[in-house]
């Protein structure tokens, strides 16, 4: 017993699907589409290579876009890590038995505890306060600017300098009265 193999139209013809005069229209149409593009040299378009070809486009262009959210995120990543390491190596000792300097962070009332001299230091510009991972740390001047550099929003207190010579007091025109206590 041997099988025979029939062909698609054959098949479908043969399960009643479709129709001899049916199939002969869809025969002919088929011919007469390759003698024209071999006549007129004009390409057909195969409606499922067209959408092959933008489905890849599509998807070389979301790659891309995922690409791109994927290195934003890393440099994230990396930037945090150097302001973690900046503000490590560089911080100031908290002095819990300090006095009590209050600065906002987000509209909230913060205290961190501090020595006087850094107290001063504080207010004279010469130390700023930083947040690095809900924490508040006490850096120089100087690594402050490196930090705002990276992130503006570590920064929290960053007072500006004051000399200690500037020899303009506003004050200095009106009197004193002997009798006033500070």
């Amino acid at each position: 017993m041997s099988k025979q193999k029939l062909s698609f139209q054959e098949q479908l013809l043969k399960t009643g699907l479709v129709t001899s005069a049916q199939a002969k229209a869809a025969k002919s149409s088929k011919n007469k589409q390759t003698q024209l593009q071999r006549k007129n040299n004009v390409a057909v378009v195969d409606e499922a290579k067209k959408l092959a070809l933008i489905a890849q486009a599509e998807k070389v262009e979301r790659d891309k876009e995922l690409n791109r959210v994927r290195k934003l995120h890393e440099e994230k990543k990396a930037l945090a890590a150097q302001l973690k390491q900046l503000i490590e190596l560089n911080r100031y000792p908290h002095d819990a038995a300090g006095e009590a300097y209050h600065f906002s962070d987000q509209q909230r009332m913060k205290t961190v505890y501090v020595s006087e001299k850094v107290r001063q230091q504080l207010i004279n510009g010469q130390t700023a306060i930083v947040k690095v991972e809900l924490k508040y740390e006490l850096v120089s001047r100087d690594i402050a600017h490196k930090i705002a550099e990276r992130d503006a929003a570590c920064v929290l207190v960053l007072n500006e300098a004051v000399s200690e010579g500037s020899g303009e007091d506003p004050y200095a025109k009106f009197q004193v009265p002997d009798d006033l206590l500070w």
